[in-house]
């Protein structure tokens, strides 16, 4: 039996999480809403890192890597009716060099945007420091050349299938609109990526595998918590305690 383990605001973990539905691949979780202590991490991976997949005597960390050993190792399930299927390939064998960059390219926009979630829970706001300024300023540059790499009316960076570059970029946009960072992905410029999340919000995988809200104090303990969270996003939805108030009503 799989097993992964994973922080439920990860959009690294949500990813992995997308692929496994993808695939139809049952694993047990291993959810905290906060990262544990440095020593219990290390039980699990040497990085201190999440996701980290257990599979059978296998043990992976680091999500590019765990995404890649799911598509490389299992195979595809057809696609619900009306929507792509899963690509076959982390990587094209005739695109490879472009889809790494690629690839790579996202996990620099996910570790620069989760690093500005990071610092502003440790009272650190990237309007003042300059690391944080400069992560913010790189998201943008970053989020323009991806538009560029998508091809199709639709918005796609391998066409015809769902790729493993679809479904980051997808989480790490989401995990944008569910922070109070002050950050946004969205512009006038960037209609493909903008087609491009909301294909992907259809797919069943997506609407599981949910991303939540999150801000100090959420814990996530109630079903009516994770229903608020499911709903509340940058742009609009109560704060939790107004929809507390509306839910005792």
């Amino acid at each position: 039996m799989r097993k992964l383990y994973f922080t439920t605001g990860s959009p690294f973990a949500r990813a992995v999480r997308i692929v496994l539905v993808e695939k139809r691949l049952d694993f047990e979780r291993a959810e905290t809403y906060t990262t544990p202590s440095a020593d219990e991490r290390a039980k699990v991976a040497p990085t201190l890192q999440v996701p980290t997949l257990v599979d059978g005597d296998l043990t992976l960390w680091d999500s590019a890597v765990i995404i890649d050993y799911l598509m490389s190792n299992y195979a595809g399930r057809p696609a619900q009716q009306g929507m792509a299927p899963l690509a076959a390939e982390y990587v094209r064998a005739a695109e490879g060099w472009h889809d790494k960059l690629v690839l790579a390219t996202l996990q620099t926009f996910g570790v620069s945007t989760t690093m500005v979630s990071q610092l502003q829970w440790s009272g650190v706001r990237h309007e003042e420091n300059g690391h944080a300024a400069r992560c913010v300023i790189r998201n943008q540059h970053l989020l323009d050349w991806f538009e560029a790499q998508l091809t199709g009316v639709d918005g796609a960076f391998v066409p015809g299938v769902v790729s493993a570059q679809d479904i980051l970029l997808t989480c790490f946009c989401h995990f944008i609109e569910r922070r109070p960072l002050r950050l946004s992905w969205r512009a006038p410029g960037r209609p493909k990526i903008e087609s491009l999340v909301a294909r992907m919000e259809r797919r069943a995988s997506f609407q599981q595998e949910g991303a939540l809200w999150w801000e100090p104090g959420v814990t996530y303990a109630t079903a009516a918590e994770v229903e608020w969270a499911s709903r509340k996003t940058i742009y609009d939805g109560p704060s939790l305690s107004d929809w507390a108030s509306r839910s005792a009503d």
